[in-house]
C-alpha cells in the first residue's frame, strides 16, 4: 500500500476552528472598542431621518472650456461650497461630489432653504483687493486650518524673474500684537483712502466712479472719506476672526467696488485686514498651479491673467509697489476670506506672475487651484432640491425597521422548523453579523461620513435574506454528505469545499451588481448600494470565520454527531443510505460485499 503524499490534509481534515473564531472575537472587541472611543455610539443619520434639506447640484461649463469640469474643480467646489453652508451657522453639513458632475448638499435642519439654495448654486467669488491695513489675532483651532494658506507673509513677482525665496516674507508670531494704536491705525486708514487711485467709499461712490476719471481728487472729499475710514475702523476693531458667524457677516452685502473688511489665516493665527475696492477679478485669471521653483527649488504658484487682467494686475501692482508694508500688499479673497496676501516691490507686467514664500505642495497646489477654479467659466445648477422632516423619516424608519423585523422573524421561524438545532447556529451568526454592521456603519459616520438614510436601511434589510442564503446552502450541502451515509463530522468538511464555492460565487454576484449601483446612480440611491455591498462582504466575512468553525466545533458533540431527531442532522428522518463498502481486488478474482436488492 502506497504512503499517503506527505503536505496534503486528508479529506475530512478539520483545520483549527479556534483560531477563525478568535480572530472575529478580536475584529469585534476592537470594533466596539474604536465606538466608544470615538464617542461615536450611534450610526450618522441622514437627512431623511434627522430631518434637513437636500440639494443636488450638476456642474456645467460654457462654450470652450470643455475641460472645466474634471475631479480638481469639482473638489475645490466642493470645499468652497462647505464652507460658504457653514459660514451661515450650519453645522454637519454634508457636501460630497457625486459621479463625474454631481455635488449633493445635504443641510441638517436649522437653516432656511432658501438661503441654502442661494448660497450653495453660485459660483465663487475671487477678488485681488489693495491691503489698506492688517493685523494679527487669535490662534486658529487646529481643527479650522484650512490648506492653501502659507506661513508668513508670500511675496508676488514676475515669472521670468528670479522670486524671492521662502520665508522672505516676514513671519507673524501666533502672539503677534498689532504695531500701532488704533488711532495711528486709523489716521493710516484715512490716508489710504484719501490717495489717489483709491475711490471714496462713500454711498456715491458708484456714482462718482461714471464722472470724469481725470478729474483730481478735491479736498471736498475728505470728510467722506474720513467718515467712512471711522466706520470701516469700527468694524475693523469689533471684528472678531475666530467667531464663524462673523466671518460670514463680514462679507456679506459687499459690493467688489466698496472697501471692506476680511479675514484670513496667516500660518497658525486670525488675520484681520481692511481692504480697498477690487482691482482684479477671478474671470481676468486664465490660469494658476503650485509648482516647484527651479532656483529655489521650493513651492510657488504661478499666475497667468487674460488680456484684460494683465492691464489691471499691472496697474494695482505698480500703485502698490510704492508704498509700504502692509499697504504695498494684494490680498486675493475667496467669498469674502482672505487666502493669500503676496507683497510686491515692483510693477507686475506681461500677465505672468509668482507667489512664492512657505508654500508647502499641498498649499501651492490649493491656492493654484482656488485661482484656476475663480477663473473657469464653471457654474451649477440644480437637479433637485428634497426637504424632509424628522418626523416624516421617522415614520417611514419606524415602518421599515418593522418590515425587517417580520422579515427576520419569519426566516428565524422557517430556520427552527426546517433545520430545528442547526437554526441556533444560524440566529448566532445573524447576531454577529448585526454587530459588525452596526459598529463598522457607527464608525464610517465620523471616519468617512457615512450617513444611515432610508434606502441604507432597506439594503441592511436585503442583506438579511442574503445571509441566511449562505447558512442553507451550507446546510443542505452537510445533509447531502450524511444522506450518502456519512456520520456527521466527515460530512461538515466533505460539505464545506462545495458550498464554500457556491457562497463565493452568490455573493460575489451580489456585491457586483451593489458596485455597479454605486457607481452609476448618485444621491441617496448609493446609500442602499453601499451598505448593501458592506454586508455582502460581512456575510463571507462571518460564514468563513464564525459560521464554519462553530459547525466543526458543535459536530464533537453527541447531540449533533449522534444524530438527535432534534438536531436537524438526523439520520433516518434525511433518508440516509447505509454505509457502502467498496470492492476489495483480491489475486485471482474479486471479492464484494453483498448488494441489497434495492440498490439492485
Amino acid at each position: 500500500m502506497a504512503a499517503p503524499k506527505k503536505g496534503r490534509r486528508p479529506t475530512g481534515a478539520q483545520g483549527r476552528p479556534g483560531r477563525a473564531l478568535a480572530i472575529i472575537l478580536i475584529a469585534m472587541v476592537a470594533l466596539t472598542a474604536g465606538m466608544f472611543l470615538t464617542k461615536q455610539t450611534t450610526p450618522r443619520l441622514g437627512i431623511d431621518l434627522a430631518g434637513g434639506t437636500s440639494i443636488t447640484l450638476k456642474a456645467k461649463s460654457e462654450p470652450g472650456k470643455p475641460d472645466a469640469i474634471n475631479p480638481t474643480n469639482m473638489n475645490t467646489a466642493v470645499g468652497i461650497i462647505e464652507r460658504r453652508v457653514n459660514g451661515l451657522g450650519v453645522t454637519e453639513a454634508e457636501v460630497q461630489t457625486q459621479g463625474k458632475d454631481h455635488i449633493i448638499v445635504n443641510i441638517p435642519k436649522g437653516m432656511n432653504e432658501q438661503q441654502a439654495r442661494e448660497q450653495v448654486g453660485t459660483t465663487a467669488q475671487l477678488y485681488f483687493r489693495p491691503v489698506l491695513a492688517f493685523t494679527s489675532g487669535e490662534p486658529v483651532a487646529p481643527e479650522a486650518s484650512p490648506s492653501g494658506s502659507p506661513s508668513g507673509s508670500p511675496s508676488a513677482s514676475p515669472s521670468g524673474s528670479g522670486a524671492p525665496k521662502a520665508g522672505d516674507g516676514k513671519k507673524t508670531s501666533p502672539s503677534a500684537t498689532p504695531s500701532s494704536s488704533a488711532t495711528s491705525q486709523g489716521r493710516a486708514l484715512s490716508e489710504a483712502l484719501k490717495a489717489p487711485g483709491s475711490p471714496s467709499p462713500s454711498p456715491s461712490a458708484s456714482e462718482s466712479k461714471k464722472a470724469d476719471d481725470n478729474k483730481a481728487p478735491t479736498p471736498s472729499a475728505t470728510p467722506s472719506a474720513d467718515a467712512a475710514a471711522s466706520a470701516l475702523q469700527a468694524k475693523f476693531a469689533a471684528l472678531d476672526c475666530t467667531d464663524e458667524k462673523q466671518r460670514a457677516a463680514a462679507a456679506q452685502g459687499v459690493k467688489p467696488e466698496d472697501p471692506m473688511v476680511a479675514c484670513g489665516q496667516r500660518g497658525d493665527t486670525w488675520g484681520k485686514w481692511v481692504l480697498g475696492p477690487a482691482a482684479v477679478n477671478g474671470q481676468d485669471v486664465d490660469d494658476a498651479k503650485g509648482v516647484i521653483d527651479q532656483q529655489s527649488g521650493q513651492w510657488i504658484v504661478t499666475m497667468q491673467f487674460t488680456d484684460k487682467g494683465a492691464d489691471k494686475f499691472a496697474k494695482i501692482t505698480g500703485d502698490l509697489a510704492a508704498k509700504q508694508t502692509p499697504q504695498n500688499q494684494f490680498a486675493i479673497v475667496l467669498d469674502g476670506q482672505v487666502i493669500s496676501d503676496p507683497s510686491v516691490s515692483q510693477a507686475l507686467t506681461g500677465g505672468n506672475a509668482q507667489i512664492s514664500g512657505g508654500f508647502t505642495q499641498q498649499s501651492a497646489q490649493d491656492l493654484g487651484n482656488m485661482l484656476s477654479y475663480g477663473a473657469l467659466p464653471l457654474s451649477f445648477q440644480e437637479d433637485s432640491v428634497t426637504t424632509v422632516t424628522a418626523a416624516l423619516g421617522g415614520e417611514q424608519l419606524k415602518a421599515g425597521l418593522i418590515a425587517g423585523a417580520i422579515g427576520l422573524l419569519l426566516v428565524v421561524i422557517y430556520l427552527l422548523v426546517y433545520y430545528r438545532g442547526l437554526a441556533f447556529i444560524a440566529i448566532v451568526s445573524l447576531l454577529v453579523s448585526a454587530i459588525l454592521t452596526y459598529t463598522i456603519m457607527a464608525l464610517l459616520g465620523k471616519g468617512i461620513g457615512f450617513a444611515l438614510n432610508l434606502p441604507a436601511v432597506c439594503g441592511a434589510i436585503v442583506a438579511i435574506g442574503i445571509t441566511a442564503d449562505s447558512f442553507i446552502v451550507y446546510f443542505e450541502r452537510i445533509r447531502d454528505e450524511i444522506r450518502e451515509g456519512r456520520t456527521l463530522r466527515p460530512a461538515v468538511e466533505r460539505a464545506w469545499p462545495r458550498a464554500r464555492r457556491t457562497i463565493l460565487v452568490s455573493d460575489f454576484v451580489s456585491f457586483l451588481a451593489a458596485a455597479v449601483l454605486f457607481i452609476v446612480t448618485v444621491g441617496k440611491v448609493q446609500g442602499f448600494a453601499f451598505t448593501l455591498g458592506l454586508t455582502t462582504l460581512l456575510d463571507v466575512v462571518v460564514v468563513f470565520l464564525f459560521t464554519k468553525p462553530v459547525m466543526t466545533l458543535l459536530a464533537r458533540t453527541k447531540f449533533f454527531s449522534s444524530g438527535h431527531p432534534w438536531s436537524g442532522l438526523d439520520p433516518k428522518r434525511l433518508g440516509a443510505k447505509p454505509p457502502l463498502r467498496r470492492s476489495r481486488r483480491t489475486g485471482s478474482g474479486t471479492v464484494s460485499a453483498p448488494v441489497d436488492a434495492k440498490e439492485a
